[in-house]
C-alpha cells in the first residue's frame, strides 16, 4: 500500500465509522445539542460532510479559495439517512481527486491558508482532514452518552 492508497483508506474508514455512528441516532434526535452554543447532532452531520467537501477545493486550489456556500448548507436537515445520502457524492469526488495527486506531491506540494495561520504540505493537510473528523466522531459520542443515548460499537 502506498501513501496516496493509505490516506485514502484512512479517509474512507473514518467515514465509514462516522456513518455507523450517525445511523445510530433516531432522527427524533437531530436538533439535539448539549447547550445553546453547541451544534446540534444535525448540525456536526453536516458540518463534517461539509468540511469534507471544503478541503476538496482548498487542496485542489492549494489553498484558500473564494467562500462558497457549502452543497445544501441552506437546506434543513431531515434525516441521518438523507444527509448521508448528500455526503456521498461531494466525499467519492474528494477521494477520487486525492487519487490523482502524486506521491511526490504529498511532501512538496504546498497548501497555503496563511490568512487563518496554517500553512501544510498537502500529505500532512490529507491526514489533518481524518482527524477532523474523528474528533468530531467523539464529540458525537459524548453528546450521546450526555443525551443518555446508547452508543454504538464503532471500533471493530
Amino acid at each position: 500500500m502506498d501513501a496516496i492508497q493509505a490516506m485514502t483508506f484512512n479517509l474512507r474508514e473514518t467515514r465509514r465509522r462516522s456513518i455507523l455512528l450517525w445511523r445510530s441516532l433516531p432522527d427524533s434526535w437531530l436538533t439535539w445539542r448539549p447547550d445553546k452554543d453547541a451544534m446540534s447532532f444535525g448540525e456536526m452531520i453536516r458540518h463534517v460532510w461539509g468540511a469534507s467537501y471544503g478541503f476538496h477545493k482548498i487542496i485542489q486550489n492549494n489553498g484558500y479559495t473564494e467562500l462558497q456556500p457549502l452543497p445544501y448548507d441552506q437546506e434543513p436537515i431531515v434525516s441521518v439517512e438523507n444527509e448521508i445520502t448528500l455526503s456521498q457524492p461531494y466525499f467519492e469526488a474528494f477521494i477520487a481527486y486525492i487519487q490523482t495527486i502524486s506521491i511526490d506531491e504529498l511532501d512538496s506540494r504546498f497548501i497555503d491558508l496563511s490568512q487563518f495561520n496554517i500553512e501544510r504540505y498537502a500529505g500532512d493537510m490529507l491526514l489533518r482532514i481524518a482527524y477532523h473528523e474523528a474528533v468530531h466522531t467523539g464529540q458525537f459520542l459524548n453528546y450521546m452518552r450526555v443525551a443518555g443515548l446508547e452508543r454504538p460499537h464503532i471500533w471493530d
